[in-house]
């Protein structure tokens, strides 16, 4: 964890090299300069530790902000990131992620064929359900309903999450805080029947979605 946090304080420092934002940029835009130091100026992240913003869907970023800043989304850096931020500031960054153009990625040919038959029609021997149901046949996701959009998501980041669901580590309910989001508890359950490969297939196979 502090070599994560490390990295991130070492990535914040590349804001000096980014150009200050014209006085014509969308608010979200200069709000955003600070994210910019790993998910990079237009969402594109710096490290596959980090996930691609660009293209999200508004109603994610923003509910996941929030929980960030209530410390119910457990990670140390981006809940002190969204301490500086209000609900407002949430909607505005959320709206400038959303209308960037993700970026294709690849899948490693190893795991590409075992990722699409999981994301397709997922293993009914072990109850796990295909996950196009709930993030589309391409991995736009479902913004009305915050399933994220998963298409040209790094695999690394993608693989960590589906860790942190399985060990029900990724939210921490806190009393007096907003809950975590009810779609929590049924990706807690999916990923935990999941063995480690298949998580790796299908995250890899994501990556490559377009």
């Amino acid at each position: 964890m502090q070599y994560r946090i490390a990295r991130a304080a070492a990535a914040l420092a590349t804001l000096l090299a980014i150009p200050a934002l014209a006085d014509d940029q969308p608010a979200g835009a200069a709000k955003a300069a600070i994210c910019a130091a790993c998910h990079g100026p237009t969402g594109l992240s710096a490290s596959p530790e980090w996930p691609n913003l660009a293209g999200q869907h508004e109603e994610y970023v923003r509910e996941q902000l929030a929980l960030f800043r209530a410390q119910v989304r457990s990670n140390p850096v981006m809940q002190a990131q969204a301490q500086a931020l209000n609900a407002a500031d949430d909607q505005d960054v959320a709206h400038y992620y959303a209308s960037q153009t993700p970026t294709g990625l690849e899948a490693d040919p190893s795991l590409w064929g075992a990722g699409q038959t999981l994301y397709r029609a997922g293993d009914a021997d072990h109850g796990i359900p295909a996950c196009f149901a709930c993030h589309g046949p391409d991995g736009r996701g479902n913004g009305p309903a915050r399933w994220p959009a998963l298409r040209a998501q790094r695999s690394v980041y993608v693989y960590a999450q589906l860790k942190a669901y399985a060990s029900k580590t990724r939210y921490t309910p806190v009393s007096g805080k907003p809950s975590p989001p009810d779609q929590a508890a049924m990706m807690e359950t999916i990923a935990g029947r999941m063995s480690d490969d298949q998580m790796k297939a299908v995250a890899s196979y994501v990556q490559g979605l377009r």
